[in-house]
């Protein structure tokens, strides 16, 4: 398996514990989502051991490089603009009633969804790393196969 699809591999285990922790959130059954993530671990720790293109050479360690310093800059722009909204809306105190009716009605999210978006951010930041991995695999010639 190549570095890349292990990535998406990974997401796509976050992304299934994200789901399974909602349904035990609903379900009220944490043990669930315990078992759920010794699986995901185990899983991910298989899948690695079959990544056939495990190379630390100077060029992967600059895709790699490259790719998280790319998704952090613009994962944090993305989670800070949540975590600023979140904000807003657990401090948003209610007015006292004005002569006139007011023509914007909060909206408030529930801290339980705000928490889900959170997760559901998490997994984006792993799909963007492997977007990154990917953009710049191409740029500095990862999939070139004409080395001996």
């Amino acid at each position: 398996m190549k570095k890349n699809i292990f990535y998406l591999l990974v997401g796509c285990i976050a992304f299934a514990l994200l789901l399974i922790f909602w349904y035990s959130v609903e379900l009220h059954v944490s043990l669930f989502i315990e078992l759920a993530f010794i699986v995901g671990v185990v899983l991910i720790i298989l899948a690695r051991n079959k990544v056939t293109d495990k190379v630390d050479d100077e060029r992967d360690i600059k895709i790699t490089e490259q790719a998280t310093i790319r998704t952090m800059q613009i994962f944090w722009i993305i989670f800070c603009l949540f975590s600023i909204g979140a904000v807003m809306e657990l401090l948003h105190i209610p007015e006292f009633p004005r002569l006139s009716p007011s023509i914007h009605t909060p909206v408030i999210l529930p801290p339980r969804l705000m928490g889900y978006i959170q997760l559901g951010l998490l997994c984006l930041m792993i799909f963007l790393h492997v977007g990154f991995r990917i953009y710049y695999a191409k740029k500095y010639g990862e999939f070139d196969t004409d080395e001996e």
